[in-house]
């Protein structure tokens, strides 16, 4: 929270207070605007609809070829580098994409169909996993129950599944519609110009190209006032359990009848096709690629610091997770629900603060105090680390609950000190641990919005590099470099699964 306040301290002292007021009654404004919400709401509406059947087919059959590698592939989607995505749809639909000649003249990636796309890419997986394990939750006795009664499928469906999933549907609906109206990345290089701007832009652009401090300010207040309105509507009716692992283990599932059971295989393998096909569109550009060309890719340097940047905040990330834990642990374990809800909004608001938002505060800070030459890199992996605490809190809550519920009693009986108390609770703690380092260091690798902020000729990551290679229209470097951090990643993701279906 003090960041956040720092962050706005350096918006407002830069311009003096004040604020751009014709932002809001500028008709471009109310474009961008418009746009924002409405690709965010058709994004979350269509992953939530999609992802739906997909679960379903998950639940009903649990024999499926390849499941829990789809799973895998599910959580992997959602971590993945956007610009490892994006470099794959161009290759799959750009203008000399695979599928581009059957699609007709009219057809062009770039707009609101090609957000559309992307966001859909990244957040179905999630949507998938989400409702998968809620359905999951069904007790076997209510199945027997529906089959004694002889239920027909559409009673099942309204008395048994629709109510499991209503629970969870508009948090999933939210925390998406959140990610996407926070797009930076997806937005930038597939708007393909101002007609398909959204805020997080706007602001970037208020900033890197007009150096209009008044008008990021405003867009800045304005863009945090609709996120975090959203952020507390999701808090107040629960959360997503994100991202968890496969556990449950049912004793009992329904048989569905022979159609229904062709349609949910139907839409399983629908779902394998396009979340592989922008993935597998990338290697035909690596056949193109000769050794005198990929010796000039400056791969290295880059790496290490997307990798030495990754780690650092993953780590602290996990680190500040557990302290902000405890006084929520505490409030948890005295029955003061007030306390712990508001304790847990506050260690939870920078998932729904755009990271654009922290990194231009923080960057017109450092104009006037610091030499960005020397001190941008700690200020991407502060902003970066500050992003990832709420996914490591998500990953600790449920086990460090589990612990207070079983072991916190007799740790207070035994008086144990501080010390004492830790020595046994990392060994509890430890699979877990791995699974959060693990799933920032994931999402920390992918940064291009703080980055874009911050970047110098000296340092470059990853993906900004990636980026620098597309905007050149240099597909084929960008597709070669796309498909090393996809590898990498794909290692991290099946690791991090092995590590959490084990807890």
């Amino acid at each position: 929270m003090l960041v956040t306040a720092w962050a706005f301290y350096g918006l407002g002292s830069l311009a003096e207070g004040r604020l751009s007021w014709t932002v809001f009654t500028d008709p471009y404004i109310h474009r961008i605007l418009g746009f924002s919400l409405k690709q965010a709401a058709l994004s979350a509406t269509i992953a939530v609809l999609l992802a739906l059947p997909v679960a379903r087919a998950l639940y009903y059959l649990p024999e499926l070829v390849g499941k829990s590698t789809f799973l895998a592939l599910c959580l992997l989607c959602f971590v993945l580098p956007t610009l490892v995505l994006i470099t794959g749809l161009v290759a799959l639909l750009g203008s000399s994409g695979w599928l581009t000649p059957y699609l007709g003249k009219s057809w062009s990636l770039y707009g609101m169909q090609g957000i559309l796309l992307a966001h859909l890419f990244l957040n179905s997986p999630f949507a998938i996993r989400a409702f998968y394990l809620q359905l999951q939750a069904l007790p076997a006795s209510s199945w027997l129950l529906a089959r004694q009664l002889k239920l027909s499928s559409w009673q099942q469906w309204t008395l048994l599944e629709w109510p499991q999933l209503r629970a969870r549907l508009l948090t999933v609906w939210v925390f998406i519609f959140v990610l996407c109206f926070n797009s930076f990345a997806v937005v930038l290089s597939l708007g393909g110009g101002p007609q398909a701007t959204t805020l997080e832009v706007a602001i970037y652009q208020a900033l890197k190209y007009d150096f209009n401090i008044p008008e990021a300010l405003s867009l800045a207040w304005l863009q945090l006032l609709i996120a975090g309105s959203l952020y507390l509507l999701m808090t107040r009716f629960g959360s997503s359990g994100w991202l968890s692992a496969d556990t449950a283990k049912l004793q009992f599932l329904p048989i569905p009848p022979r159609w229904q059971a062709r349609l949910h295989q139907l839409s399983y393998y629908l779902a394998w096709v396009v979340l592989l096909l922008p993935l597998l569109a990338l290697i035909p550009n690596l056949l193109q690629i000769n050794a005198e060309r990929f010796s000039k890719l400056t791969i290295m340097k880059p790496l290490l610091t997307t990798l030495s940047l990754g780690v650092t905040a993953a780590g602290l990330a996990v680190l500040l997770a557990l302290l902000i834990l405890s006084p929520i642990r505490k409030a948890r374990l005295e029955y003061q629900t007030r306390k712990q809800w508001l304790l847990d909004g506050l260690a939870n608001h920078h998932l729904v603060m755009p990271a654009m938002v922290l990194s231009v505060g923080l960057y017109v800070w450092c104009l006037k105090h610091l030499n960005l030459e020397t001190w941008g890199m700690a200020f991407v992996v502060l902003v970066n680390t500050l992003g990832l605490v709420p996914f490591a809190i998500q990953q600790l809550k449920p086990r460090l609950f589990q612990f207070d519920d079983q072991y916190q009693h007799l740790a207070q009986q035994l008086k144990l000190n501080t010390l004492i108390y830790w020595h046994v609770l990392l060994p509890w703690l430890a699979r877990d641990l791995q699974a959060a380092f693990l799933l920032c260091l994931l999402l920390a690798m992918g940064d291009v919005a703080i980055f874009s902020i911050f970047a110098n000729d000296s340092w470059i990551s990853l993906p900004w590099l990636i980026y620098s290679y597309a905007g050149s229209y240099r597909i084929v470097e960008a597709s070669v470099l796309s498909f090393l951090f996809l590898l990498i990643c794909a290692v991290l993701v099946f690791w991090l699964e092995k590590i959490k279906n084990q807890s």
